[in-house]
């Protein structure tokens, strides 16, 4: 489960979830296009999060549900915290619904993004397939990884401000 070559600086708040800061590379820029029709996306900062889950979370039954549910509901207040934030400040800034891959702030259309695409792209994770699902391989968790992308047309020093604000909020 080795990770790729990539170097990137990878952050951990205050409850563990893991995020980096990643400018729109080419690769990723269509699938902007037709995720948030409308938005120039140069100078898109594309933010992956992953969260451990107590649990290989490729597995089905009951605990597997609530653990997911878990994880939901906190990357879910987290990004809305600071997206708000930085919508307010006038910073283009949206999250992606883990469970249907769909934009949760800009609903205008049902272009869906793929979160476990992006960790392959972004920073080199490695996949397997699980039945008829393509899965993350964390390099230090496995399969026992929630993952969930941001996005925001906030420079990157304004955006780890409303992380920070984000932290103090929800502590």
């Amino acid at each position: 489960m080795a990770m790729a070559a990539h170097s990137v600086d990878i952050a951990t708040t205050l409850w563990g979830m893991e995020y980096s800061i990643h400018e729109c590379p080419k690769k990723h820029a269509e699938n902007l296009v037709a995720l948030f029709p409308g938005v120039d996306v140069s100078n898109m900062l594309v933010i992956p999060t992953c969260q451990n889950s107590d649990v290989d979370l490729v597995k089905t039954g009951e605990p597997i549900e609530q653990e997911k549910d878990r994880l939901l509901e906190r990357f879910m207040k987290w990004a809305q915290f600071v997206c708000d934030k930085l919508n307010k400040e006038g910073h283009f800034s949206d999250y992606i619904d883990p469970c249907s891959g769909l934009p949760m702030v800009n609903k205008n259309n049902q272009c869906v993004y793929g979160e476990v695409d992006a960790l392959s792209t972004l920073l080199g994770y490695q996949t397997t397939n699980s039945g008829c699902c393509k899965v993350i391989l964390h390099p230090k968790w496995g399969t026992s990884v929630y993952p969930a992308s941001m996005f925001t047309k906030a420079p990157k020093d304004v955006f780890l401000a409303a992380v920070k604000s984000a932290e103090d909020a929800l502590a």
